[in-house]
């Protein structure tokens, strides 16, 4: 499956995109209400709820449909989550299948409302290219996998989508110290008009979150595909290590994504 240049897609009129951008408003103070005054007595359970809710109905706002794939491989204990980045709304789409806990680099805590929301949703952020502060977050991260699953983008930046980069191994040492098992992720966007890989959601380079969430809208016709790995059997032994982990996650997902170009 080959990505395709977006630029000769049917488009979505712009009257509809004017009516898309106020609902996205809507639903994302309605977002901020129920942070600010549900989630302070929710139970976990709750919790989940509201979020799964609330990402679905913005996939649905952007017009992309979601679909799971190999779900069942997945624990209902805690785990360590390593998936390849594409774009801000990996976290959502991940969100609307299962709530989860992120760690997302330190920028995202300066967006505008998102980074808000991000914070209240208890993600841990990191400082990009600092192993010193990525080791102090694999301490963090290793007593929240205790009790909740925790997801990563260990690449350390996002990409086209039609290869993955080299995994950094640090934030693994969380699932070693704490000895959960490491679940893999690969995330793909497909036209569905072209049933090819798209760019359109690609969130890289110096481009801003609004310019991305404009480009998702004129382009609104996606399916996001997430696709599940189990961990390495031998990541049972003692010997394995954080290097180990993160190879064979960089492995799994890149052979997944070579074979669906």
């Amino acid at each position: 499956m080959d990505s395709k240049n977006f630029s000769n897609e049917k488009t979505t009129p712009i009257f509809i995109r004017l009516v898309l951008w106020l609902l996205i408003g809507v639903h994302v103070i309605s977002g901020a209400i129920i942070l600010s005054l549900i989630f302070p007595f929710a139970k976990p359970e709750k919790k989940h709820w509201h979020i799964q809710k609330w990402s679905k109905h913005l996939l649905a706002i952007f017009g992309i449909e979601l679909a799971v794939i190999n779900q069942g491989v997945l624990t209902d204990n805690s785990y360590l989550l390593a998936s390849n980045h594409i774009s801000w709304m990996d976290i959502h789409a991940i969100n609307a299948f299962r709530p989860i806990r992120f760690v997302a680099k330190s920028e995202v805590q300066r967006w505008p409302i998102f980074g808000w929301m991000a914070k209240q949703l208890g993600t841990i952020f990191i400082k990009r290219d600092s192993s010193r502060h990525a080791h102090q977050v694999a301490g963090i991260l290793s007593k929240v996998l205790k009790k909740e699953s925790v997801c990563i983008f260990p690449e350390g930046t996002s990409t086209l989508g039609n290869d993955v980069r080299p995994f950094k191994p640090n934030l693994f040492e969380a699932a070693v110290i704490s000895g959960v098992p490491v679940y893999s992720l690969a995330i793909s966007y497909i036209s569905k008009a072209t049933e090819m890989r798209s760019e359109v959601p690609a969130f890289v380079g110096d481009m801003g979150l609004l310019e991305s969430m404009a480009n998702i809208l004129k382009h609104r016709n996606l399916i996001v595909r997430l696709t599940f790995f189990p961990p390495d059997a031998s990541s049972l032994e003692p010997a394995y290590d954080r290097k180990s982990l993160a190879l064979h996650s960089y492995e799994v997902i890149g052979a997944h994504l070579a074979c669906a170009s």
